[in-house]
């Protein structure tokens, strides 16, 4: 990996540098104009939400973890006390600027600008959205509740390698139960196996069980297979078209044809364990909690933990009429997770938040856009 901050001619990304200098007068004039900060078209802003995110990642960039995270960090002039210094003079401008305006302004004149070289060395970066169910679920197996997911063995890092593919752990029906590798370690039960399957790709969910208490789960590992995407393998199969594809429609197929569940999500051998959270909110890979729409996941071996970002691209919003509405934004973001998925400098997993219009809103994002990284000059 370069550690080169320098654009080519005709503005084209330096190949092989995950991140490029962008010069001012090279950014674009939208590119900061965040009017989500202080609200509109009635709905209040999110100021105190986005200072909260920027605290966390302040934490996390007080830790030893953070001190370890940045030790051998590829990048040249990104460390972690340029990173740290450039949230807290951030913070200072969000709480005394007024306007879009007047932040962006400020922003533009203190901060130097890195952009991702993107997915195509062009600074295209591929964007979708991730969020915290909320489902329906049991602490012990009934004739109703038979999806199970499964705490991590506690033998687990003895396991051999390859692992068990997911067939051989939880069955193509999902019901292999006593003859699974890893009966004894249920956590809870699900109805509805899709459900089961989406928590395994969102890596947590808050559930509502069925004794009316409410219970957290979080990630705890996974098996050594990369992710396998079940909307990529309905489009290689020919079942829908290279573009356009979203959650919805790859959720409403599955429960159109209910006897091609065995058949496609045994494709994705990666399997997630999980752990009570106990209250907790959702967290991201850096420890810290994350933030609807103001914390994204990155590939965390090339892009800075816990940094601030803008990113470019379009979200759905619901208006006042309560209908979805796509909208370009530009807004500032912090990195504090990561995902299986989630690989290289042209992919973004942003945090929408929790319940069911937080993953409607998710999973209609599926859009391309440009990322950038802000650090103090």
């Amino acid at each position: 990996m370069l550690s080169v901050f320098t654009l080519l001619p005709c503005g084209l990304i330096a190949q092989n540098s995950p991140l490029n200098k962008v010069e001012p007068r090279q950014l674009e004039s939208s590119l900061g104009w965040d009017d989500q900060i202080w609200g509109r078209l009635g709905k209040n802003g999110d100021r105190k939400a986005l200072l909260k995110a920027i605290d966390h990642s302040l934490k996390y960039l007080n830790s030893s973890k953070a001190v370890q995270d940045y030790q051998n960090y590829p990048i040249s002039g990104i460390t972690r006390d340029r990173v740290k210094r450039s949230l807290i003079r951030f913070r200072q401008l969000v709480v005394s600027s007024r306007t879009p305006e007047q932040l962006q302004a400020a922003v533009k004149k203190e901060f130097v600008w890195y952009q991702s070289s993107g997915n195509d060395n062009l600074g295209t970066v591929a964007f979708t959205g991730y969020f915290e169910p909320i489902y329906q679920a049991s602490r012990k197996p009934t004739a109703e509740y038979r999806y199970p997911l499964y705490r991590k063995p506690k033998n687990f890092e003895q396991w051999k390698k390859p692992h068990p593919t997911r067939s051989e752990l939880e069955g193509n029906d999902g019901l292999k139960g006593a003859k699974s590798p890893l009966a004894g370690s249920e956590l809870v039960w699900f109805k509805d196996r899709i459900e089961a399957y989406l928590v395994q790709v969102q890596g947590s969910a808050k559930l509502r069980l069925s004794d009316g208490k409410m219970m957290g789960i979080g990630f705890d590992g996974s098996t050594d297979y990369p992710y396998t995407s079940i909307g990529k393998e309905l489009i290689k199969d020919g079942i829908f078209p290279p573009k356009g594809l979203t959650l919805p429609m790859v959720i409403d197929y599955l429960r159109t044809h209910p006897e091609q569940l065995q058949n496609y999500l045994p494709r994705n051998n990666r399997f997630i364990f999980f752990k009570e959270t106990f209250g907790a909110p959702a967290t991201g890979s850096i420890g810290v909690p994350v933030t609807a729409e103001r914390s994204i996941a990155t590939d965390k071996s090339i892009l800075p933990p816990g940094a601030l970002a803008v990113i470019q691209t379009s979200i759905p919003i619901v208006t006042q009429q309560g209908e979805m509405e796509t909208r370009e934004v530009s807004r500032y973001v912090l990195d504090q997770d990561t995902g299986s998925a989630i690989k290289g400098a042209g992919r973004v997993d942003i945090f929408m938040g929790t319940g069911k219009i937080a993953g409607d809103r998710a999973g209609l994002i599926n859009h391309t856009g440009k990322l950038y990284y802000l650090l103090l000059k």
